[in-house]
Formats: C-alpha cells, structure tokens, sequence
C-alpha cells in the first residue's frame, strides 16, 4: 500500500542529537520494553500501540509491554517518558494533544521540542464534521449558509477546551468566516447523547468514536478533516475539496523516546517500526481506524509535530482559546 509521505519543514531541536553518535548502548535494550499510552485501555490509540507492541516484541525477541498512564489528556504520560533514561526501555505514543496542541495551550512540565526524540509516525486519522440525521441541514454549503444567516447561534459542541475536535472547529470557523455558539463538553460521550437529543446540532468529532453512530444510521456525516477522503467513508467530500483549500485538521500518533537517544537505536526502531507498518493485517487494522501516512523518517516525523505545534498556536491564539474556557 503506497502511503503519501509529508515533506520536511523546520527540523525539531529534539533530532539535533541525532546528528553526533551518543554515549548510549547501539543495541536494543535488554529486557521489558514500555510503550506508555496517555489514554485508557479500549481507544485507538491504545489498540495501535497494543498492535505495534505485539509485532515489535517478536521482532526484538524481548517482551514490549503497553502501559497505560491515562489523564490531562496524555500530557501525564508525556510527562512521564520525559524523564526516563534514554536506552529505548521506555518510549512514548505521542499524541496530537501531548506534543501537537498542549504546547500551546498551558505550562507543561516538559518541552514537546527539547525532551524527545521523535521515532517514527504511526498514523494520522481525520476528524468527521457530523450532526445528528434529522437535521434538515445535512451538507456543508447548506451549513455555512446557515451559519451565516444566523450568526452566534448555531450551536457546534466538542469534546471540551482546546480539545482536537474544538480546534478544528476554530479552524473552520476562521476559514469559514463564521460565527457560531461553542459548548464544550468533558469528553464525547455526553457530546454525542446531547446531539441526539437535539441539544447540540453540530460537532466535529474523531473518526474512531464517529463511525459506530454513522453506521448506525444516527448522525450524518457533512464533511472530513484531512486532505484527502479516508478510505473508510470514500463518499464523504473533505473540507479541502470543499471550497476551503488547505484545510487539515488530523488526529495522529506516534512512537517518540526520550532526549538524547543514541542515534544508531533510534534508527534500528525506526526501520523496525517502518517494518510493521508495511505489514498486510497491520494496514487492514490502521485501515479500520482511518489511521493513514504512517511511517518514514525520524526527521520527517520531527518536522511533522514540529509544523503542527506551530499551526495550532496560532489558533489557539487567534481564538483565544484557554483550557479554563
């Protein structure tokens, strides 16, 4: 399966030490291998990293464990593998909320850009702009029109402040040129319950927990958030084919460690790593989640979270956006 790849921007000060052979054994480590998950067990994120766990630890021949250390949204986790020893035997799923928008949205105990060591990207999946399916506004020109007529009162939800699916409302707002009414909400549960209520006409939302209700029958899906159509939901059009060009606004994940890996490790991983994705039931499974452009270079990894940190501070800031707001 061909993968299109990203090309290379600004180059993350976290790859610096790649460029000078460090002190640290050239060989894999010797023992467990923790993959910590900032996220409970059950979600995308920990079923991939689970998979990737699986493949790597009978590639290795030594046992690679998923730990979960759910809460703030992965910054715990981040925080976490931070401050380990740089030998490999604990690596990180980085997520778009660790290392993409977090940075710019509060104080972390940790730099996305300085403490890591970027591996390799496992995926990035779209977020869907849904609304429940008796909406009587169900596409994306009838959308915009509306939002218009009526400005500060279409009510859009989202999984709470700052979250990925509010960013990408902001994105859209700003590219729409709209107004609308925002209510988050502490995760996307009680979202969808109140958008099938009619409490709440519109939200985007990612793929993964998006599906089960599209399928079903009970949203409608208006439109997608990355450049090009997930192989999952082919019919529906993306915002950037829409009428606003450029639009992106992904999910993704992907293994980093922490500072000052020696460079030699982080190239045995990343080469292991770009293994697994090739592999036939691997794709079939990212497939499932919509998870797509994995793999490719540590540097082209570190420029791709280094580019996103940069876009999503902007938006934070041109929004205003506080996670106390």
């Amino acid at each position: 399966m061909k993968r299109r790849l990203f090309t290379g921007g600004a180059v993350a000060a976290a790859l610096a030490p790649l460029a000078v052979a460090g002190a640290f054994a050239q060989t894999l480590p010797k023992g467990v291998t923790r993959i910590v998950v900032g996220f409970p067990p059950g979600g995308g994120t920990d079923v991939l990293a689970r998979l990737l766990a699986q493949k790597l630890g009978v590639m290795w021949g030594v046992p690679v464990v998923v730990e979960n250390k759910a809460g703030a949204a992965g910054i715990i986790a981040a925080g976490d593998v931070a401050k380990s020893q740089p030998d490999g035997g604990t690596l990180l799923m980085a997520h778009i909320n660790s290392h993409g928008i977090a940075p710019g949205l509060q104080s972390l105990s940790y730099s996305a850009e300085r403490d890591f060591t970027p591996i390799a990207l496992i995926g990035a999946t779209p977020q869907m702009l849904i609304c429940a399916s008796n909406q009587p506004v169900r596409t994306l020109k009838g959308l915009v029109e509306l939002c218009r007529s009526r400005p500060g009162e279409i009510i859009f939800g989202s999984a709470g402040n700052g979250s990925a699916q509010h960013l990408a409302l902001e994105l859209f707002k700003a590219r729409a040129n709209i107004d609308v009414l925002h209510v988050p909400y502490k995760g996307s549960a009680p979202l969808v319950t109140d958008m099938l209520g009619g409490h709440v006409q519109y939200s985007f939302e990612g793929m993964t927990t998006a599906t089960q209700y599209l399928a079903g029958g009970k949203m409608t899906a208006i439109a997608q958030t990355r450049a090009t159509r997930s192989k999952s939901f082919p019919a529906v059009p993306t915002l950037a084919e829409s009428g606003f060009e450029g639009y992106e606004a992904s999910i993704w994940f992907g293994l980093v460690g922490p500072a000052r890996m020696d460079p030699a490790l982080v190239n045995r991983m990343n080469k292991d790593v770009n293994t697994v994705l090739a592999m036939p039931d691997v794709i079939a499974r990212l497939d499932q989640f919509g998870a797509q452009d994995g793999g490719g270079s540590p540097q082209r990894f570190g420029d791709f979270m280094h580019a996103e940190r940069e876009k999503w501070a902007r938006i934070i800031k041109t929004a205003n956006i506080t996670v106390d707001k």
